[in-house]
């Protein structure tokens, strides 16, 4: 299988500066997502990566071959790199079964054999090979894309933004199909979003570009409980950011002493836990209690605004059936772990830094 390494990548344009030194490792037979908000640079990053445009400096290589840098260029259509749209960009005027096929090279592209396969990897049935485009959901569309990006078995698979197109009933189980595809061939892929909960729920490994740099990289689960950064925090999910006096492993805040995740030195510190972590139950007598300002129901959990002590207010998400009533008093206990963060700007990594 095929790895994939970028070091120290730049690119711009006369009025902007597009990717400033990126640096990132894609492990083989894994999917990376690059996560950011529009305009970051990382559609730009995977066109580099595709041998679409030339990067400034920086070199590319996938498993043992330099494609791009130190001297070497290899083009788009040498380097062995499937490449999923966000609209698909399947042929309209080809069926099913050619646009799979188109991805064969010329001599295979009548084996049926191979054509059965790649629809039965991408969960397409084989009925749908004498459709056009214009015939299917745009779920199957998606799908008889990546079958087409698949079928001349590539070194790596690049995704930019395959599923912001679908609305949300389809959109879950297309994620679903092209992931179990992907993993199925031990493809390298680099998956291309806006969406957090896209990056964090599909892939193995998660790299949050701003500005044109990578923030942090790391698995989803270390990047959701330890960002780098407040800013980073905010972008993966809601906070909560409550002011503590750290000492070692233990927060005093608000809410109790609450442990954190990695040692800071001690002073006057922010914490920052997730909605979720907050427990309610009825104030224990001479504990704090905090009001309950509203309460936002979205079926399966709730949403619940609470002023504590003070003017510090905060948000708890809750199961749904255990969301208390507008107007009335309530504890709040902590559970986990909560990441401290210096009053000082030293805590922001270096762009690229990896979660520890």
């Amino acid at each position: 299988m095929t790895d994939l390494t970028i070091t120290a990548l730049a690119k711009s344009y006369p009025d902007q500066n597009v990717l400033d030194g990126v640096d990132l490792e894609v492990p083989a037979s894994t999917l990376t997502a690059v996560l950011g908000p529009s305009g970051c640079g990382k559609t730009t990053l995977l066109r580099l990566v595709a041998g679409f445009d030339r990067p400034d400096s920086g070199t590319i290589t996938i498993g043992p071959s330099t494609v791009t840098g130190d001297g070497s260029w290899i083009p788009a259509h040498r380097r062995q790199i499937g490449y999923v749209a966000q609209e698909g960009s399947l042929f309209p005027h080809l069926t099913v079964a050619a646009n799979i096929s188109f991805g064969l090279p010329r001599r295979e592209r009548r084996n049926q054999i191979r054509l059965a396969e790649l629809l039965d990897l991408v969960g397409l049935d084989p009925a749908l090979r004498t459709r056009y485009p214009h015939q299917l959901s745009g779920g199957q569309q998606q799908r008889v894309a990546l079958a087409r990006a698949l079928a001349p078995k590539p070194r790596v698979v690049l995704l930019d933004e395959p599923f912001s197109a679908l609305d949300t009933a389809l959109r879950e189980g297309t994620r679903r199909a092209v992931v179990a595809a992907l993993t199925a061939t031990g493809t390298t892929t680099i998956l291309v979003t806006h969406d957090q909960a896209e990056a964090l729920s599909l892939a193995n490994q998660v790299a949050v570009m701003r500005h044109g740099q990578l923030i942090q990289t790391g698995t989803p689960t270390d990047l959701y409980r330890r960002p780098a950064d407040l800013e980073l925090a905010g972008f993966l999910g809601s906070t909560v950011i409550l002011p503590a006096t750290i000492t070692d492993t233990i927060a005093q805040t608000v809410l109790g002493a609450v442990p954190v995740r990695r040692p800071c030195p001690g002073g006057s510190d922010s914490v920052m836990i997730r909605p979720e972590q907050l427990a309610l139950a009825p104030p224990e007598p001479g504990a704090p209690a905090a009001h309950v300002t509203a309460v936002t129901f979205y079926g399966p959990d709730a949403v619940v605004d609470l002023k504590l002590p003070g003017t510090t207010t905060i948000t708890a998400r809750v199961p749904s059936h255990q969301a208390p009533e507008v107007g009335t008093e309530t504890g709040v206990t902590v559970h986990g772990t909560a990441t401290a963060y210096p009053s000082r700007v030293e805590h922001l990594r270096p762009a690229g830094a990896h979660s520890t």
